[in-house]
């Protein structure tokens, strides 16, 4: 017999479904089983019951899910004739839903279903399992959650209950993923604002919109000036666009047909119908054709921060991680065949640079292609197809990047090459986008005049190198714990006066900072020291200097760097000369 450490983690995930699906029927004989998969790092089941489900219930489930455990019972499967499960799930024991199930799987032709049981209890599940309830280590599981969930994510079925858990091979693993949960709880960006106060959400702006408070628009535009200082440098030409185009425009994009389910509804506007811009990428297409191009402009580069507009349903809203309002760092390179794989190539070294000058220093690489199945979800022909896919692997083979191929994951007019930063916590967050289109210039008739005086289609490669402010500075909070370096730090250093009596000569002094271009506050609020102490903490300053008499006198700073007990005697001038070499570096 196999080992307990040779078995999948997934089977053993789905044998704590089945056994938690046990522990419910123990607990509530009428209650209705739903479905139980495995998840990411745990499993969750389904049920309808009759009564609300309270935290205090996990902990009698989880009780119940070890005695089964101790029993060791086999789990045995069966393989039962469809008409005999539809009977058993009708008048033996009455499961509508595993019935519906049996029901669907007779209509796709199945002639027998797969149950499992162990004891008394049976589940119509496909399996695969462990040998016995006994292979689960009683001290590796948890049950965290409880949801509400749509029977077979309909809204129109009934509200059924969700039971999330976790589980693992041994304790340690398990202890060990809490404490990382524990973790990425304290680096959650939204716990972050409540203590820096750098954005909102309100309820009468509406979900999903973001509202930059100024310590927050202090940071994003430090952010947005280095973006644009790099774009410069590398031959981009800004550009500003509108956040509204006429439904027409649209149309002729492919988006109305294509993404519709992610656009707002039309607005109407003196007869005319528009739509809030989901890309910019139609605009851009329209300022590269009011002229035209020879081979000789060629590449050219448009780059925007563009504000754009997409739905997401109220559920997924999360923080400044997934918005319905965001601004993108947008460009659109438009470039002869011959260029491609040099554009290609020079987006992901910008995109790798920029990454890493803000602290990512791994990330992960997805090639995203088109469904081989579902090609009627995509512009274009197959010729097209392949050949963009083909300019994209050759560009990422020659630069020697890991990468690994996605089918489905493409846009509707192109592949893409995405990067995924990996953070602190060694999470994956979407990020920079690169994409190959030979589909838009055709449809709106791009052409540049070649060598030969003879029109050509341009080729047109639609990239960022963040992702979006809103989603990239998220990503940077929780990298970071709200930590920012002390060149995004929107207060990069703050003075706490011992006494209210020396406030007036540390004014000069922060003033006389502030001439030097840094970020310097003085902590005037009729607190107590400590609690200004406490708070500067909280808010992840980098830099604290708590000031009286004798630091006056002796014209020396008390200095105590973030996250450090030490304190520091430095003198002004040279304190300023630290602060600005840290800044100008970005370290």
């Amino acid at each position: 017999m196999p080992s307990k450490k040779s078995k999948s983690i997934d089977i053993l995930r789905h044998s704590c479904s089945h056994v938690l699906a046990q522990a419910v029927w123990q607990m509530f004989p009428e209650a209705k089983l739903g479905i139980g998969p495995t998840i990411e790092n745990g499993f969750y089941y389904d049920f309808l019951l009759p009564r609300t489900l309270t935290p205090e219930d996990l902990k009698i489930l989880e009780d119940k899910m070890r005695q089964i455990i101790k029993q060791n019972a086999a789990f045995e499967k069966k393989v039962v004739p469809i008409e005999r499960a539809l009977e058993f799930y009708s008048k033996k024991w009455d499961q509508p839903f595993k019935r519906e199930l049996t029901e669907d799987l007779k209509k796709q032709g199945a002639r027998a279903v797969i149950v499992y049981q162990d004891g008394k209890f049976i589940d119509l599940c496909r399996g695969p399992h462990l040998d016995s309830t006994g292979e689960i280590t009683p001290s590796a599981f948890k049950l965290t959650r409880i949801a509400g969930a749509y029977w077979k994510g309909s809204e129109k079925r009934p509200m059924m209950q969700r039971i999330y858990g976790i589980a693992f091979a041994s304790e340690k693993e398990l202890k060990d993923y809490l404490q990382l949960q524990e973790k990425i709880k304290q680096y959650d960006h939204r716990e972050t604002n409540k203590a820096q106060k750098l954005f909102g959400i309100y309820e009468q702006v509406g979900g999903g919109l973001i509202l930059w408070h100024p310590k927050g628009a202090i940071v994003r535009q430090i952010i947005e000036n280095f973006w644009r200082e790099e774009h410069l440098r590398r031959g981009y030409q800004y550009v500003y666009t509108p956040h509204i185009g006429q439904l027409g425009l649209w149309k002729k994009s492919g988006h109305f047909s294509f993404y519709r389910e992610n656009m707002y509804s039309p607005i109407k506007i003196d007869k005319v119908e528009y739509m809030l811009k989901p890309m910019n990428c139609p605009f851009h297409v329209q300022i590269y054709k009011s002229e035209m191009r020879s081979y000789r402009d060629l590449p050219i580069r448009f780059c925007e921060l563009g504000t754009v507009y997409r739905y997401e349903r109220a559920g997924t809203l999360h923080g400044l991680l997934r918005v319905r309002g965001f601004t993108q760092d947008d460009a659109h390179i438009f470039c002869a065949s011959l260029q491609v794989e040099k554009e290609v190539s020079d987006v992901l070294d910008f995109a790798i640079f920029m990454l890493k000058s803000f602290g990512f220093k791994k990330f992960e690489i997805d090639l995203s292609l088109r469904d081989p199945k579902n090609k009627q979800k995509y512009l274009g022909n197959e010729t097209v197809w392949q050949k963009a896919e083909g300019a994209l692997e050759t560009a990422l083979k020659k630069k020697k990047l890991k990468y690994k191929k996605t089918l489905g994951e493409a846009v509707f007019y192109g592949p893409k090459i995405d990067l995924k930063l990996i953070d602190s916590l060694g999470r994956g967050w979407q990020g920079p986008t690169v994409q190959i289109d030979f589909n838009f210039p055709e449809k709106f008739d791009l052409n540049y005049i070649n060598e030969k005086g003879q029109k050509e289609k341009v080729v047109m490669i639609h990239r960022t190198v963040l992702g979006s402010m809103e989603r990239f500075f998220g990503s940077l909070l929780e990298h970071t714990g709200g930590a920012l370096p002390t060149w995004l730090a929107p207060v990069q250093c703050i003075f706490i006066p011992v006494s209210d009596k020396f406030e007036k000569k540390i004014g000069v002094i922060v003033e006389k900072i502030k001439k030097e271009g840094l970020r310097i506050e003085i902590d005037l609020r009729n607190e107590s020291v400590g609690k200004k102490i406490s708070d500067a903490i909280k808010q992840k300053i980098p830099y604290m200097i708590v000031m009286g008499e004798k630091e006056i006198k002796s014209k020396k700073l008390a200095v105590r760097e973030r996250g450090g007990k030490k304190v520091q005697k430095i003198a002004l001038a040279t304190f300023v000369k630290k602060l600005k070499k840290e800044i100008q570096s970005r370290s």
